[in-house]
């Protein structure tokens, strides 16, 4: 196989979990990134207002020119997503084409809950193909402008092409798309997603949102949305696509792998050990 640019791929491709964040898409979030141990992050752009420069800026930002020499690979030691702000139900987009055409390797959808609207997520990562083409479908939708695209990966445009499809459907692909499932709906026809819509790379599960549906919000423990997530989790092993837990941290991060996640949103954890102990030196 040709060399793996996208880190999250590369991990997977492994048999091993692959390890990402959220970010804020700024230039500092990612120079604070550096040296870190993640697969990718995920610039969080759903909730964060969408400011297209940022975005440019802080996918750049994730580069150094020192780790491309000494590595001697166009591979980014941290490979970029970004989470764009629309719904999956909106069907746009918009904001897919402008951060692939930035530079992105994948881009995580919010609220993917139909056939149709998952069909619309790999579409929109694409570029389109004749209808003999042995990958036609899921037809591809994306407008060709990749200029910003081909020099963050360091390719030619003939060479971007041919690397610029969705993973796994093109094995060559470089390209990872994200579902996020968040609702019951989605959950009821997860099934059905899997098995017409090709080229998903993962789904991840939106459990603050899911678990606002069931009634327990932001409850991330509570038996019943453990439950859901549990469907989801077992749904994805049926189909052999990777599943991702949206909140790991230190106390949970045994269950998760255990329970046979592969895709892990690792934030890191702020501590205020220092502080509370002086604190506590200081008799306050």
């Amino acid at each position: 196989m040709a060399q793996r640019l996208n880190g999250v791929i590369r991990a997977l491709e492994s048999g091993k979990p692959a390890f990402t964040c959220f970010s804020p898409p700024t230039p500092d979030a990612a120079l604070a990134l550096h040296g870190s141990k993640y697969d990718g992050v995920v610039f969080e752009c759903e909730h964060n207002v969408w400011d297209g420069m940022n975005v440019r800026h802080a996918l750049q930002y994730t580069l150094n020119r020192a780790e491309i020499v000494k590595g001697g690979t166009l591979a980014p030691a941290l490979t970029p997503i970004v989470r764009i702000p629309p719904n999956g139900a909106e069907m746009n987009q918009t904001y897919a084409k402008q951060a692939l055409d930035m530079g992105a390797y994948g881009i995580v959808w919010p609220h993917v809950s139909t056939v149709e609207q998952a069909y619309n997520a790999v579409s929109a990562c694409r570029y389109p193909t004749m209808k003999d083409h042995p990958l036609h479908e899921p037809f591809g939708q994306r407008g060709d402008g990749p200029h910003g695209a081909v020099r963050f990966w360091g390719l030619s445009q003939q060479e971007y092409y041919k690397k610029a499809d969705v993973w796994p459907l093109n094995p060559e692909g470089e390209i990872f798309v994200i579902l996020m499932i968040e609702d019951l709906e989605g959950i009821q026809n997860l099934r059905d997603i899997f098995k017409n819509v090709p080229g998903i790379g993962a789904v991840l599960i939106g459990e603050g949102d899911l678990s606002q549906e069931l009634g327990y919000p932001r409850q991330y423990e509570h038996p019943v949305v453990l439950d859901h997530m549990r469907q989801i989790r077992e749904i994805g092993k049926e189909f052999n696509i990777p599943v991702g837990h949206p909140h790991v941290v230190s106390s949970n991060v045994e269950r998760v792998l255990e329970e046979g996640y592969r895709f892990l949103m690792a934030a890191p954890e702020r501590s205020y050990n220092a502080l509370n102990k002086g604190l506590g030196l200081a008799g306050r």
